[in-house]
């Protein structure tokens, strides 16, 4: 679970889980899988610091997890293997 602020200031704690993808307009719009869409004050790059921070924290530290902390505006952020990847 994460906490964001939705656009009228109003504190949001969201699954991360549940999100399908991320917008970046000149609002930060998160679609959730569920087809719900929310627009918040953090952007992109602070949203997916705090998934990877939240996930850090149940999963413990693995892989491409600290390059997405420390370069999430890379644009070859793509190309960061999977937290779940087998790195050998």
């Amino acid at each position: 679970m994460i906490r964001l602020t939705r656009l009228n200031n109003t504190p949001l704690v969201l699954n991360s889980d549940l999100i399908e993808h991320i917008d970046v307009t000149p609002d930060t719009v998160i679609t959730l899988t569920t087809g719900q869409i929310l627009r918040v004050r953090e952007t992109a790059g602070e949203v997916v610091r705090r998934i990877v921070a939240f996930r850090r924290e149940i999963f413990g530290t693995c892989g491409g997890v600290d390059r997405l902390l420390s370069e999430p505006d890379d644009p070859d952020l793509m190309d960061a293997p999977a937290a779940d990847q087998d790195l050998g």
